[in-house]
């Protein structure tokens, strides 16, 4: 059966989640009290950074300058990808993140050639618009993630999950697989959800060796 890797990107290949340390620095009012609606099943992902990203009014570059000072990519990016290589392994990036800065932190640490689907941003006086397009090209509100588990799966791979997040939580249970940590690995163990933890990214290279 051949293989994809469905992987997150803030948190997962990133240390921390880069889409929150702009928030953090720009949101003009607190946005927080969003996130935790979000976290207690109140409001769907796409409203949340809907209306988060709203807040914030800086410029793109700005934005893309901060971020590079401060998005650092967890260990063993670049070795899992060549492992995925060697073993004819399908890698892609599904992210709740925005595209802008995902794009141009991979671009900066030399990597063009994977698939990325994430939210789509533009910039204006009303602060950054965020989208999400679904594979059939449709609006998305919610279940982003688990729009593209599905499609891999109906054409046919084997699908292997990693990811950090509780927005996680929900597509990994769809994977044949799951690589974990933080919050996704917590919902695992406490649920008695087959997986396993990862702290680097050479971690799910030594487990891919087992599946």
């Amino acid at each position: 059966m051949k293989t994809l890797i469905q992987c997150d990107f803030d948190g997962t290949i990133t240390q921390e989640d880069v889409s929150f340390l702009i928030l953090d620095a720009f949101a003009s009012r607190d946005w927080r009290q969003l996130l935790t609606e979000y976290r207690e099943g109140k409001i769907s992902v796409g409203y949340f950074n809907t209306k988060a990203f709203a807040m914030v009014k800086a410029d793109k570059q700005t934005l893309l300058k901060f971020v590079k000072s401060r998005a650092k990519i967890r260990a063993g990016f670049h070795e899992l990808l060549a492992y995925c290589h060697r073993r004819g392994f399908q890698f892609v990036i599904v992210s709740n993140g925005l595209d802008f800065y995902i794009k141009t932190i991979l671009r900066d640490i030399g990597i063009d050639n994977i698939e990325v689907f994430s939210a789509q941003t533009q910039f204006g006086p009303n602060g950054v618009n965020v989208q999400y397009i679904g594979p059939e090209g449709n609006q998305l509100e919610d279940s982003f993630k688990e729009a593209y588990v599905r499609l891999f799966r109906e054409r046919g791979y084997r699908l292997i999950y990693a990811g950090n997040g509780v927005s996680d939580i929900s597509p990994a249970r769809q994977a044949h697989h799951i690589f974990a940590t933080g919050e996704l690995l917590t919902y695992c163990k406490d649920m008695n959800l087959n997986c396993m933890p990862f702290i680097d990214l050479n971690d799910i290279i030594r487990g891919l060796e087992f599946l």
